[in-house]
């Protein structure tokens, strides 16, 4: 989802602690289940390598693939086109998005410190703020992230992400939802309120990486090259394979799902490459900047592009001095009328040093990163 932000991540903090008293954020939202004949999908070949797979991870075999939007998505964004032609080479990568147990294990080893854990520091802050910006009060300028709260009525307005997010002091992942909520009992849970430089922080440490765009992508499809969600192209079926809105947003949500907010790992069924919550639950981090430019020059080229690794800088027209990565999957927030990013080629533009309440990751490693670890 889009902020108002600067580059650095103390800068971040600044905009969404003045959004409480006022600020108001403007961004972009929106509103045949076939095999691909070039796609591999080797099944015998999947289980081979799957019993080669580190615990907990997914053999995704080598292939060739559309990525973006479908032509007959009516839900697509623009920045979903063009679609254009990809080979992927395989990779391992997570079932499921990283747990509160597995992020608690990394911190527990390193004394990891996230994002929204540190203290704020003025002097860096304002250093890359506009001449005269005003400081606000100590007892504000404090290490915290945003947490989503339910509107008491309806919202004729879905581009102002003021009225749904709220800035709390002492929100971070151990405290995802707010200083009093907690994740006792909820190891089996994605973590969440992790930032880009915390996530890659964890890959280090795991000897892993976060998959790229067309990666992630891939992955999701589970060889259905022509399909809109991972299930296929049905809708009505989302309330069974995804943790979503349902209801009016941001008002109600009617819990078809089992769930108002964030879900377990694993409550949904996996795609055909066995993986889990592909769509809905948490947004995940991938390693690709964002570059509004992106897909129009790949698609320029009218060449396969081998193993893409996104934009070589990053760049947003609707705010060109953000550094922005890619996520994908969309969260428990999108619903039809607002976000609708359960749709596989969906993706949104997020600051590198943002963490929020529905944003996590999983991670990927390749045969040669297996191997220089031995």
């Amino acid at each position: 989802m889009h902020y108002l932000r600067y580059k650095r991540k103390c800068v971040t903090q600044y905009v969404l602690i003045i959004s409480t008293f006022g600020l108001i954020f403007f961004s972009c939202s929106n509103k045949k289940s076939e095999k691909s004949e070039n796609f591999t999908h080797n099944i015998e070949l999947n289980n081979q390598e799957n019993s080669e797979a580190p615990e907990g991870m997914v053999w995704i075999p080598d292939g060739i693939f559309e990525q973006g939007a479908l032509s007959g998505d009516k839900m697509a964004m623009q920045h979903e086109r063009p679609s254009h032609t990809v080979k992927i080479d395989g990779f391992f990568i997570d079932q499921n998005e990283v747990t509160n147990e597995q992020f608690s294990q990394f911190v527990e080893e390193t004394g990891y410190i996230t994002i929204a854990e540190r203290e704020i520091d003025w002097e860096e802050i304002k250093k890359q703020l506009p001449p005269g910006a005003v400081k606000p009060h100590d007892s504000i300028l404090q290490p915290g992230s945003l947490v989503f709260k339910k509107t008491k009525t309806s919202v004729p307005n879905l581009f102002d992400y003021s009225q749904w997010w709220e800035w709390k002091i002492g929100t971070n992942w151990k405290h995802p939802n707010g200083p009093d909520s907690s994740i006792d009992g909820k190891e089996n849970y994605p973590v969440v309120q992790i930032s880009y430089e915390d996530a890659m922080a964890y890959c280090n440490w795991a000897g892993r990486r976060l998959p790229t765009e067309a990666e992630w992508e891939y992955a999701a499809r589970g060889g259905q090259n022509e399909a809109l969600f991972y299930w296929g192209n049905e809708l009505k079926k989302l309330n069974e394979y995804a943790n979503t809105w349902e209801g009016e947003f941001p008002v109600s949500n009617s819990k078809l799902d089992g769930f108002e907010s964030l879900a377990p790992i694993q409550q949904y069924p996996k795609n055909d490459f066995g993986l889990f919550d592909m769509a809905g639950n948490v947004w995940e981090w991938t390693s690709d900047w964002y570059n509004s430019n992106y897909y129009e020059n790949l698609k320029s080229t009218n060449q396969i592009t081998l193993n893409p690794k996104g934009a070589e800088s990053p760049y947003n027209k609707n705010n060109p001095i953000a550094q922005e990565k890619v996520i994908k999957g969309g969260s428990f927030l999108c619903s039809e009328s607002y976000c609708a990013s359960y749709r596989i080629s969906a993706r949104m533009a997020t600051s590198i040093d943002s963490s929020m309440e529905h944003l996590g990751f999983r991670t990927v490693v390749t045969r040669d990163m297996l191997d220089s670890q031995n």
